[in-house]
């Protein structure tokens, strides 16, 4: 169950997947990548997805890849509240273009908060790659 919405070879996450793309990575295993957010709501804004699955949503995954996925977002997770220090962490996911869903491949944000920070929008502001790489380093030391 796709919601109407084929899986596209040449998405964005499978571009990067192919190394078509740059990511500044954070964490990657046989299964899964986790790299920053192009687009960060916060400092340490971090996407998790499938390497193998090509999946739209949440409702195409095979439930073992999806308990692969969880895995590493738990992982990266513990890598970021380590790292950064965050007073608390969001982990969002969205199926469908109704619901938010931009990239149409499976994948998972993890959103550091902080008391009195205001997130930004998704999608404004692309960040510097060197900013990236700096927090992407801090948390690649944690896991």
């Amino acid at each position: 169950m796709s919601l109407n919405i084929s899986y596209d070879d040449n998405n964005v996450f499978a571009r990067i997947i192919r190394g078509e793309l740059p990511k500044v990575a954070v964490f990657e295993d046989e299964h899964t990548l986790a790299f920053m957010d192009a687009f960060p709501q916060s400092e340490g804004h971090t996407l998790v997805i499938s390497k193998l699955a090509k999946a739209v949503n949440i409702t195409d995954l095979d439930p073992d890849e999806m308990c692969r996925i969880m895995r590493t977002v738990q992982t990266v997770s513990q890598a970021i509240v380590k790292a950064l220090n965050p007073d608390g962490f969001r982990i969002v996911q969205f199926n469908g273009e109704a619901a938010g869903q931009t990239v149409f491949h499976t994948h998972f944000h993890i959103i550091p908060v902080w008391e009195g920070q205001s997130l930004g929008r998704h999608g404004e502001g692309m960040a510097d790659t060197k900013d990236l790489e700096k927090i992407a380093e801090r948390i690649r030391n944690a896991l």
